[in-house]
């Protein structure tokens, strides 16, 4: 969104619900896509049975459309009320599978085959991953997928909070195995030449955390 003037906000904390709600009352989201990704398109064309999903920190959530039009029972959450009306507007008969919820606290009401990862971990402070990778490990059985963008930079400011890659394999090697690491053709700017898609598989028996 270069170019764009930054609106002024009164909240600074991506840990409130005031800052993502603020950010989608005036239109200031330069980390969302627009429209489903291209390897996205391709993994959910590429699926051999539909996935049971979840979409975390979904935004606008325009992934749910094209994963429920593909026959995908997905549900697409978001803490922030405003971001869950526009979602809910944009995903016209699906809306219903739109809810304000907390990652940390929703429960799924069946197990989960893939949980979706778009601009969710980089979006919260960087003290808060190793919880959002024990709730990734949680929710998912082994087996089953964690798949999507992780965006791999080294500046201290954000959102967009970027991660080493050593650091991303540390948080998730004991409980996933990467099966996919590709280049990413679309980016939009905020992410390009700094993010990867990924897959990574839930062990059968996840290796034992070290304390944190």
């Amino acid at each position: 969104m270069a170019g764009t003037p930054v609106p002024d906000f009164t909240s600074r904390d991506p840990l409130s619900r005031q800052f993502w709600d603020e950010r989608f009352e005036k239109a200031f989201t330069p980390w969302e896509r627009g429209g489903p990704s291209q390897a996205l398109r391709r993994f959910v064309a590429g699926a051999s049975r539909p996935l049971r999903t979840l979409i975390p920190g979904c935004g606008s959530a325009r992934e749910l459309v094209l994963m429920c039009e593909a026959g995908w029972e997905a549900t697409a959450i978001d803490f922030s009320a405003v971001a869950v009306a526009r979602a809910k507007a944009l995903a016209g008969p699906w809306a219903g599978r739109v809810h304000e919820a907390d990652f940390f606290a929703w429960t799924p009401p069946q197990p989960l085959d893939l949980v979706y990862e778009q601009a969710f971990l980089c979006a919260l402070p960087r003290v808060r991953r190793p919880d959002v990778a024990r709730r990734w490990e949680a929710l998912l059985a082994p087996g089953a997928l964690l798949a999507g963008y992780f965006f791999f930079d080294d500046v201290e400011k954000g959102p967009p909070f970027g991660i080493a890659r050593e650091e991303l394999d540390a948080l998730l090697a004991p409980a996933f195995d990467c099966i996919a690491d590709e280049a990413v053709e679309d980016s939009i700017p905020v992410f390009a030449g700094k993010e990867r898609w990924m897959v990574w598989r839930k062990k059968e028996r996840p290796a034992m955390r070290a304390p944190i």
